[in-house]
């Protein structure tokens, strides 16, 4: 499934929920629980993502020409956001990445409903998967 097949995903099962934005709380809750965690001893500093309002730490691997994430985080809608990231994102190419719109976060009304430093956070987390694709692809 391509990276855009799985926005699509996204927005079609956000669609379901209508504008009810508690249920929609409530789904990235429970996405963020479900999410491969990272282990504690690679919670380190040098994996924390800046900008993000709660601490945010992003794991990533690399296989061949592929990117897989694992991440965690201390606020429980972060967790789900950040799962949110990671299912779009995670096993795609390199180039894929750094070229995806990630345009679904907008689509689903997300960055509306958010506090400005949890937006922020939200952009920080892809931005941060988008710089790791870029420095592993060069």
């Amino acid at each position: 499934m391509s990276i855009q097949e799985k926005e699509n995903e996204i927005i079609e099962e956000f669609q379901l929920f209508g504008d009810n934005w508690e249920s929609k709380y409530e789904h990235i809750i429970d996405l963020g629980r479900t999410m491969p965690l990272i282990n504690p001893e690679d919670k380190t500093d040098d994996r924390l993502i800046k900008g993000c309002q709660s601490r945010v730490w992003l794991k990533t691997e690399q296989e061949g020409d592929k990117l897989f994430f694992k991440a965690d985080s201390e606020a429980i809608i972060t967790k789900g956001l950040i799962a949110l990231i990671i299912r779009v994102f995670n096993g795609e190419k390199m180039k894929d990445i750094i070229n995806a719109k990630a345009d679904f976060i907008g689509k689903i009304g997300l960055q509306e409903h958010l506090s400005p430093t949890r937006a922020n956070g939200l952009i920080s987390m892809i931005n941060r998967m988008k710089s790791e694709a870029l420095q592993r692809s060069k």
